[in-house]
């Protein structure tokens, strides 16, 4: 599918940002979408003096008044919110806390399903109509391998992750056959903004330093290393130019692996 304008959130920075280039590098004009505004208008600037084409879009997951404009946000950047190619969600959160610290526990729940999971899913709802009335579209979700399986203390944001992954496997069936392909993309720990912040709490909580905290995250990865943002980049690209639905792709830092799928191959457009 030659796609041609793709809405990519959390692209003010990390993976957000890294996908916004490649897709820009790859003949898109990508929506850059984030909250806030002067690293949006960085990340634009170095598309366009890259030679790409890229606007801004205001976007906070956690308005609802936000995600419900999204598609009037998009108009505002001078693109058709009915013709738009491409997906990408990326924006998340990521707090850690013991699950049963009841001072906290609720509202981490909670704000991490509005962010990570509810967020994705309203974007989904309000772009894919339009891309099944065309035949054609695709949405990439970047998830995490904890919505494959648990890490202690993070209960709320494996949750949230989970229920994005369970929300893609039901929503590829829904579409299968439509010309709109969904997936998602399952990264271990990213050297991203989301591990610096994942770094300094381990270092107030245990006195380890930045790097012992740093190395200690990409041990745990099974390649043993941070996975780039620029290799997630990549991923989200191939499946935005592939044909396959409900494809889950988990990067380990050694390898992509193959979670699940494709549910349908290929994908026919509507003539």
């Amino acid at each position: 599918m030659a796609a041609r304008t793709a809405l990519i959130t959390g692209g003010a920075g990390g993976i957000g940002a890294a996908v916004a280039r490649r897709l820009s590098r790859a003949g898109m004009f990508a929506l850059v979408a984030g909250r806030d505004p002067e690293k949006l208008g960085t990340v634009v600037g170095e598309i366009v003096a890259a030679g790409g084409r890229a606007a801004p879009v205001r976007l906070d997951l956690e308005d609802s008044r936000s995600v419900a404009g999204v598609r009037e946000a998009v108009a505002a950047a001078g693109q058709d919110p009915d013709a738009l190619d491409a997906l990408v969600n990326v924006a998340g959160i990521a707090i850690s806390a013991p699950l049963f610290a009841s001072d906290i526990s609720s509202r981490l729940f909670e704000r991490h399903l509005v962010v990570n999971f509810h967020g994705p899913r309203a974007l989904i709802e309000s772009f894919a109509p339009a891309m099944g009335l065309r035949g054609t579209g695709r949405i990439v979700n970047v998830a995490s391998s904890a919505g494959l399986r648990g890490y202690a203390y993070t209960a709320a944001y494996c949750a949230s992750k989970h229920a994005l992954i369970g929300y893609v496997r039901a929503a590829a069936l829904e579409l299968a056959g439509s010309g709109v392909a969904i997936s998602a993309v399952c990264p271990h720990f990213v050297d991203s903004p989301l591990t610096d912040a994942s770094v300094r709490r381990i270092v107030e909580k245990t006195g380890r330093t930045p790097e012992e905290a740093r190395a200690f995250l990409a041990s745990q990865n099974p390649g043993g290393r941070l996975i780039a943002c620029e290799e997630v980049a990549e991923v989200v690209l191939t499946l935005i130019e592939g044909d396959e639905n409900g494809t889950i792709l988990e990067l380990d830092g050694a390898r992509v692996l193959r979670v699940e799928g494709p549910v349908t191959k290929p994908l026919r457009k509507k003539e």
